[in-house]
C-alpha cells in the first residue's frame, strides 16, 4: 500500500465569466486550444462516478474518469486504464495489464493500489458487480478480477471508475480523474467548467483548453444560446427545433441513441398492479402516430424494453406484439373492472420537452378509450427524488439509458435491482437475469434475451414507445465532434477550426 496519502483539494470556483465562445489559441499546428460550450438543460446533481444516476451527469463525467476499459463512439468498447485485457474460458477470471505513466489529475501515478481500491468501492456502489470476489495485484503490471461464479457479461461495466486509493469519502466534492479534461468549477444554474489534462495519457488529446457545460432553462432558451453562439454544442434536440438553423453557421446529426423512452407504469400502485390495465395502454396508443407527432417521424417505434439497435439480444418477433387495437382495449378494462376508463397521472421532468410533448399526444389518444390523464410537470431534482429514488408515482415519461451492453439494459427488471423503479417483479425473468452471465454459449445467451425479452413484453410491464434518434445542431467553427451510442459527450475529439 501507499506509505503516504495527500491529496490536493480542488476548491470549487465560482465562474462569472462570460460564456461566449472564445477564438482558438495559436499553436503550431493550429488544432489546439479555445474552449467549446456545450448546451444542457439538466442541473448536475452527482459527481462522484460510482453512484452516478442521472444520464445527464454521467455525460459530463465521462470527460473526467475513466474505467480500465471505455466505450467509443461507434458503441465498442476499447482499452483505456488498461493497455490489454483476458478473459479465462470459464469466465471466472478477468486480467488486465495497467498502462504505465497514467497520472490523476492531481499529479499522482495510478498504480495497482488505485485499481483494487476503485473496484472494490464500485462493487459496493454499483449493480451488476456482485459476482466479483476479490481483485489482486499479480505483481507484474498485471490485475486479476476474480469472480465467485462465471460472468460473461462483465466487462461493459469495468467501464468503472479508477479513482485515488482512499478518495471515495471525497470523490464527489474533490473531483480527482484521470480524463482528458480536469473538474474546474460548477456554478449552480450556470455551468460547469472543465480544463485540458495537460498530462493526459494520450498525448494527442484533448484539443481544447477548456469545456464547458452551460446550464440553460430549457430547450427553447438553449436554441436561442446556439443561435446566439454562445453555445456551440447542442445535443438532444427534437427535429422541430433543427429547423431554421442556418446551413451556413451550423451542422445537423442525427443517429439512433440506444435510448427507451417509455411510459412507465408503476406495477405497485393501482389500477396498474392489473395486467390488463397495463396491456389495455399498450394496446391503446399508435406508436407511429406519437413520433410523428413528437418527433416528425425521427424515431424507431419500441413494444419493449430494449432497442433494436442492441444487436443480437433484441427480438424483432415482438415488433408488432402492441400494434393499436382499440376493441381490445375495451375488452380488457372491462375485464380489469374499468369499462369505462379510470383516471391516471402522468408526472414528467418538465425540462425534457421530448417528455412532456409525448405526455400530451399520449394523454389525447387514452382520452379516446376513456382514461383521463392528467399531467404533472415537475424539475428534475424532484422527479430523480419523488419518481425514480422514493418510487412515489403512478406513470411518469422518460428516456432510460444504458451502457452498450445488453445486461444493462435488463438488468433493471430484477425484482430487487435498485434501478427497477416501476416496481416490475416476475420470477421467470430474475431466473433468467441470474442464467445469462453463467451462460457461456452466445446463441445460449441471446435465446435468454430473446426470452426474458417476450416475458417482459407480454407482461407490460411499462408502456414502451421509442428510441429517439439523438440529434445535435453544432457550430460549425466545431470539428471532430461524435455522437455516441449511449449518453455520452465527448469532448476530447472535439477541436475549433475557422469558418
Amino acid at each position: 500500500m501507499k506509505s503516504a496519502f495527500i491529496r490536493k483539494v480542488l476548491a470549487i470556483v465560482l465562474c462569472v465569466a462570460s460564456f461566449a465562445a472564445v477564438s482558438c489559441s495559436s499553436s503550431q499546428d493550429g488544432e489546439y486550444g479555445g474552449e467549446a460550450v456545450v448546451g444542457i438543460t439538466q442541473e448536475p446533481s452527482v459527481f462522484d462516478p460510482h453512484t452516478v444516476v442521472a444520464a445527464g451527469d454521467k455525460e459530463i463525467l465521462f470527460n473526467i474518469f475513466e474505467g480500465l476499459v471505455k466505450y467509443d463512439h461507434t458503441g465498442e468498447l476499447q482499452p483505456c486504464l488498461a493497455t490489454d485485457y483476458k478473459i479465462a474460458d470459464d469466465a471466472m477470471t478477468y486480467t488486465f495489464t495497467l498502462r504505465e505513466g497514467v497520472l490523476f489529475h492531481d499529479g499522482s501515478e495510478m498504480d495497482a493500489d488505485d485499481v483494487i481500491y476503485s473496484l472494490n468501492r464500485a462493487c459496493e456502489l454499483m449493480p451488476n458487480l456482485e459476482t466479483v470476489e476479490s481483485v489482486t495485484d499479480n505483481g507484474d503490471g498485471t490485475v486479476s478480477i476474480n469472480l465467485n461464479s462465471p460472468n460473461s457479461e462483465l466487462l461493459p461495466y469495468l467501464t468503472a471508475a479508477i479513482i485515488p486509493e482512499g478518495s471515495g469519502d471525497t470523490i464527489g466534492e474533490t473531483i480527482i480523474g484521470t480524463g482528458p479534461f480536469k473538474f474546474e468549477s460548477y456554478e449552480p444554474g450556470i455551468s460547469v467548467v472543465l480544463s485540458k489534462n495537460e498530462n493526459y495519457w494520450n498525448p494527442e488529446l484533448p484539443y481544447l483548453d477548456k469545456a464547458t457545460f452551460k446550464i440553460c432553462a430549457d430547450m427553447d432558451a438553449a436554441v436561442l444560446e446556439l443561435q446566439a453562439g454562445t453555445v456551440d454544442i447542442l445535443p438532444y434536440l427534437t427535429t422541430d427545433k433543427t429547423v431554421g438553423l442556418d446551413e451556413e453557421r451550423f451542422t445537423t446529426i442525427a443517429v439512433g441513441s440506444n435510448m427507451v423512452q417509455l411510459l412507465a407504469l408503476n406495477n405497485a400502485v393501482e389500477p396498474f398492479t392489473d395486467v390488463r390495465v397495463r396491456q389495455a395502454i399498450n394496446y391503446a396508443i399508435d406508436r407511429e402516430e406519437i413520433i410523428d407527432i413528437v418527433m416528425n417521424g425521427e424515431a424507431l417505434p419500441l413494444v419493449t424494453c430494449m432497442s433494436p439497435v442492441m444487436g443480437f439480444a433484441y427480438d424483432t418477433s415482438l415488433d408488432d406484439m402492441y400494434n393499436q387495437d382499440i376493441e381490445n382495449v375495451k375488452l380488457l378494462l372491462e375485464e380489469a373492472g374499468y369499462p369505462d376508463g379510470f383516471d391516471m397521472t402522468i408526472t414528467v421532468p418538465s425540462n425534457y420537452l421530448i417528455h412532456v410533448n409525448t405526455a400530451i399526444a399520449i394523454a389525447d389518444e387514452l382520452s379516446e378509450v376513456g382514461i383521463n390523464v392528467t399531467i404533472e410537470q415537475v424539475d428534475w431534482a424532484t422527479w430523480l427524488e419523488d419518481v425514480y429514488t422514493n418510487r412515489d408515482y403512478q406513470t411518469t415519461i422518460i428516456a432510460l439509458t444504458s451502457d452498450f451492453a445488453p445486461y444493462d439494459v435488463i438488468y433493471r427488471y430484477a425484482s430487487d435491482s435498485s434501478k427497477n423503479f416501476i416496481n416490475y417483479s416476475n420470477e421467470n425473468v430474475d431466473e433468467i437475469i441470474t442464467s445469462i452471465p453463467q451462460t457461456a454459449s452466445d446463441v445460449d445467451r441471446y435465446d435468454l434475451y430473446h426470452d426474458l425479452l417476450y416475458f417482459i413484453a407480454d407482461d407490460a410491464a411499462s408502456c414502451y414507445i421509442q428510441d429517439p434518434y439523438a440529434t445535435t445542431a453544432y457550430n460549425n467553427r466545431i470539428e471532430g465532434y461524435e455522437i455516441y451510442p449511449m449518453y455520452v459527450q465527448d469532448m476530447s475529439t472535439v477541436k475549433i477550426v475557422d469558418n
